[in-house]
């Protein structure tokens, strides 16, 4: 059975930086690529960061561009996203997933993590 977790969300000020982790077990950890997802209430579900199997490769959302970092240590079968200057319209339930597709959408998704809320505010 694959399970995917992340943790590390929590309230921050605006300005403020946050690290999220993700784990996956019961896939072979190396062969995916990883993407962090991001739903506020009321909005649609959008893709936030996108990083490559070995890690080579990352995509961003123009919204995060410069201020989010994703990275993975394989080893540790451990995805990250560090968060920084975050500000109010951050604030969502982010998730992690893993795919076998290069593509920052969740078509191409097929593990998912239950979530973790990140508050940001003013």
């Amino acid at each position: 059975q694959v399970q995917v977790v992340e943790s590390g969300g929590g309230l921050v000020q605006a300005g403020g930086s946050l690290i999220l982790s993700c784990t996956a077990s019961g896939l072979t950890f190396d062969l995916f690529n990883l993407g962090w997802f991001r739903q506020a209430p009321g909005k649609e579900l959008e893709g936030v960061s996108l990083i490559s199997s070995g890690g080579a490769n990352t995509r961003y959302a123009g919204s995060v561009n410069g201020r989010f970092t994703i990275s993975r240590d394989n080893a540790r079968k451990t995805l990250y996203l560090q968060m920084n200057s975050l500000n109010p319209e951050d604030t969502a339930m982010y998730y992690c997933a893993a795919g076998r597709s290069w593509g920052l959408s969740p078509q191409y998704f097929d593990h998912w993590g239950q979530g973790t809320q990140v508050t940001v505010s003013s």
